[in-house]
């Protein structure tokens, strides 16, 4: 077994890269994973890999039982998880990292029924609008809004994203309501900025599948949503805000969908994970937690005049 466990460390470390990631993916102290790299290299009688100050090489033998392998220690943890009790399986330390608005509306809500169902199991959970490296910073997955660019992440779509433009009536009484995309340019634009994307292009579809492209600006942006919710509110511009964000102020009244008629692109909510093969049975445990409930009332799925 002490082998198995060393060639499911060796395919981690493969999986991401650097013995340090995987050793905290492990929750293993980095000396002791290198240690026991080196007991499956000396009792195989090869080498495995190449270390050198930047990065890890494959060895022709390492790739040989990266391939083969895996196989091996992927059916030894299916046999073993369907011999023991589910929730006894899920053990450990979760740390996962959440956008504040979302995780705080949405998920913190849902977790104290998560962990009576996993009583074996520590979590740990940042609030950050900020988008962390999962590998660098040790986190077993992530909770992420919008489009996904790094391909080197697995992602499965836990709900849709739709999202609107909003402003209060008295901002619109003001300035006017615009009819097209292309009056936004005589608005004040509430912008999320981003330092991986640029956020003050907006792309919209008619009713007849037409695509247009405006860039908007304003007075105001910020990285944070829950600072463009105050200044929408405070009738300060026109702003893009997912449904899930502000249903209840588009309920009550509070703000007014701006341009109905044409559908900004539609993203998804994910969860994150840093590897696609020997998923800790933590993080299968939470992803589908979270798809089941995430389904049952999805308000921001419902028309805007159901709201």
């Amino acid at each position: 077994m002490d082998r198995l466990s060393d060639i499911a460390l060796f395919l981690r470390v493969v999986d991401l890269g650097t013995i340090s990631a995987a050793a905290r993916s492990l929750d293993l102290s980095v000396a002791v994973a290198s240690q026991r790299l080196q007991r499956l290299e000396k009792g195989l009688n090869v080498r495995l890999l190449h270390r050198t100050t930047r990065r890890l090489h494959l060895t022709p033998e390492g790739l040989a039982l990266a391939e083969k392998g895996r196989d091996l220690v992927e059916g030894l943890e299916a046999l073993t998880q369907d011999l023991r009790g589910s929730a006894d399986n899920v053990t450990g330390t979760l740390r996962v990292t959440l956008p504040h608005s979302f995780g705080r509306q949405y998920i913190s809500p849902l977790l104290p029924e998560f962990l009576h169902l996993y009583p074996r199991l520590d979590l740990h959970v940042s609030l950050t609008d900020q988008v962390v490296d999962l590998v660098g910073d040790g986190y077993d997955l992530g909770i992420r809004i919008g489009v996904l660019d790094d391909s080197s992440l697995v992602a499965r779509r836990l709900a849709d994203d739709r999202r609107v433009l909003c402003a209060t009536p008295g901002y619109l009484e003001r300035h006017g309501t615009p009819q097209t995309p292309g009056d936004l340019a005589d608005h004040q634009c509430l912008v999320l900025s981003s330092t991986h994307r640029r956020q003050d292009v907006w792309h919209f579809t008619d009713k007849l599948g037409r695509s247009e492209t405006v860039q908007v600006s304003g007075r105001i942006r910020s990285n944070q949503g829950e600072m463009l919710t105050d200044a929408v509110l405070g009738g300060l511009g026109i702003a893009q805000h997912s449904v899930w964000h502000i249903h209840e102020h588009l309920r009550s009244g509070k703000l007014k969908s701006v341009l109905p008629d044409y559908r900004l692109m539609d993203t998804g909510i994910y969860a994150v994970m840093p590897q696609r093969h020997l998923v800790p049975p933590r993080v299968r445990a939470i992803v589908s937690f979270l798809e089941e409930r995430l389904i049952e009332h999805p308000v921001w799925a419902l028309p805007l005049e159901d709201l």
